[in-house]
């Protein structure tokens, strides 16, 4: 099943190459070549990355271009790299790729507008890697392939081959780099398949602005009327929880654009964390792992097969990468209208926050930018304190403009469509993380259903002195003396207190945009 597909024009001459064959087919190269494969009892490819089980964001770079330098963000984040040292790399992947005796190449789309989307070419030595962006990428039809032409962007995957880490600027063996004027991006010495799906997540954060349109990591679903709604939070605060409703359709779980025409989607499938997963906590993913989707690091027992999704000893971030249509209540196009409502969770573990706030567009601006939630701290430094997290626009990692950006373009979309927003906390009532408790699965989900269902918006409410977001005071299916987080807590003081503390640290963090902010957001945020 040789292919004659031509990669010349990559400066690849390997004679045995595969484009957009079966995942049978790829199932078959993995398990005779890649180690670590497996499959399981339930149909899934198991598979090993090797070393690397998660991605690499102190190794990933962008190419310092004249022509795209002035819109990133430059930092902690987003690293700059020269160009010669980006066409070493480049040079370097190419190299490997050619000693390879065969390759595979996923030709894909991102984005399921067909106005918006990305025409994306990966080129890899691993069946693995292949499937997952089989998986990841929108499938062409056939017809769609043939007439396929050139890429708009080319991934060159040779995680196997280790970085120079005598180059300059490297500081491993590792090296994730990008560049928007070369539209490609290169991979060395990791085999964490995340890279990729995230490497075009972040093309897709710089291209989408240029045009107006808002990028955003989040999830979405619709409703039986059309109503879409958008679900922010980061790990731990409920979003793929909240958003794998069986009364709603599924538009995607990760990746979305709203544009002029409303959103969609950029990926054609999930890539779902499967760690402690089972059938009674989240049905749809677990009976979505079957023939076709890639299980990442997973424990199996070598005699039956079958996976130990509570086995952490590989990795905490066990993953399942499938093809969006496994969910069965999934919308294909991945499209939707303009959200009706905008979901922010955070699990805030001071207790702090109210189970439900309307923000105003600005407020909307801030939080966005704020992306907060908070964590207990680890047990083994003898520290019981909650401790805080802010990724901006909830996806930091993944930006690539400052996040005033995304936050103008946001509150534009908002005035203009009349979408409400909404910040809902998942974490504590009643007091901080070891005295409070955490408020119950049911009572978010009524939360979450009033929203959708439109119940909350003429809902009386009050104004939170600290914060200044308004607060609603009752809501179907919710005790009513959860609605005011003081009236939970049996110490007032204590609450004030502690609110003060965490209007502090908001305002704390925000300094480092304040800069790159309008005065209409930095004026939203917390008022003590």
């Amino acid at each position: 099943m040789e292919s004659k597909f031509d990669l010349s024009k990559h400066n690849i001459n390997v004679k045995t190459i595969y484009r957009n064959v079966a995942p049978a087919k790829l199932y078959e190269e993995a398990l005779k070549r890649e180690e670590g494969s497996a499959i399981s009892s339930n149909g899934a490819l198991v598979v090993s990355s090797g070393e690397k089980t998660g991605r690499s964001p102190k190794d990933k770079r962008i190419v310092d271009h004249p022509e795209s330098n002035k819109h990133i963000w430059w930092g902690d984040i987003n690293i700059k790299i020269d160009s010669e040292v980006f066409k070493i790399n480049r040079e370097r992947a190419i190299d490997y790729l050619n000693t390879c005796q065969q390759l595979f190449v996923i030709d894909g789309y991102a984005g399921w507008d067909p106005q918006y989307r990305l025409k994306v070419r990966v080129i890899c030595s691993r069946a693995y890697h292949a499937l997952f962006m089989h998986n990841m990428l929108i499938r062409p039809s056939h017809s769609q392939l043939q007439d396929f032409g050139e890429p708009d962007f080319v991934i060159y995957n040779a995680g196997k081959f280790p970085a120079n880490r005598y180059t300059r600027n490297m500081t491993s063996k590792t090296s994730i780099d990008l560049s928007f004027e070369d539209k490609e991006l290169v991979i060395l010495g990791t085999q964490y398949a995340g890279e990729m799906k995230k490497g075009i997540f972040s093309v897709m954060n710089y291209l989408m602005p240029r045009q107006n349109i808002l990028s955003m990591h989040c999830s979405a679903t619709e409703g039986k009327d059309g109503d879409t709604t958008l679900y922010f939070g980061l790990s731990g605060t409920g979003k793929t929880t909240l958003s794998a409703d069986p009364r709603r359709h599924l538009i995607g779980d990760d990746e979305h654009c709203w544009s002029d025409n409303g959103i969609f989607n950029i990926e054609g499938g999930c890539y779902a964390k499967c760690i402690n997963l089972s059938p009674e906590k989240e049905p749809e993913i677990y009976n979505a792992i079957r023939f076709g989707t890639i299980l990442e690091n997973v424990v199996y027992d070598e005699s039956d097969r079958k996976i130990d999704y509570d086995n952490a000893s590989l990795t905490e971030n066990t993953r399942a990468s499938y093809p969006i249509e496994y969910i069965p209540n999934v919308k294909i196009p991945c499209m939707g209208g303009h959200p009706k409502n905008i979901i922010f969770l955070t699990c805030d573990a001071f207790g702090v926050l109210p189970p439900v706030s309307r923000l105003t567009p600005a407020q909307a601006m801030y939080h966005f930018i704020s992306g907060y939630t908070a964590k207990v701290a680890g047990t083994e430094m003898g520290v019981t304190e909650p401790q805080a997290t802010f990724s901006a626009c909830f996806g930091a990692a993944f930006m690539v403009w400052h996040p005033s950006k995304y936050a103008e373009l946001l509150a534009k979309r908002i005035r203009e469509n009349n979408t409400k927003v909404w910040l809902v906390n998942t974490g504590w009532t009643g007091g901080s993380y070891g005295v409070g408790q955490r408020f119950p699965l049911k009572y978010t989900r009524a939360i979450v259903d009033a929203i959708n269902s439109n119940q909350l918006s003429d809902v009386n409410t009050v104004e939170d002195k600290t914060f200044g977001f308004h607060v609603p005071t009752a809501c179907p299916g919710v005790p009513e003396q959860m609605m005011i987080p003081k009236n939970a807590w049996k110490d007032g003081s204590a609450y004030d207190k502690t609110s003060t503390h965490l209007a502090e640290l908001f305002k704390k963090n925000f300094k480092k945009y304040e800069g790159g902010a309008s005065k209409e957001i930095c004026e939203a945020g917390p008022k003590s």
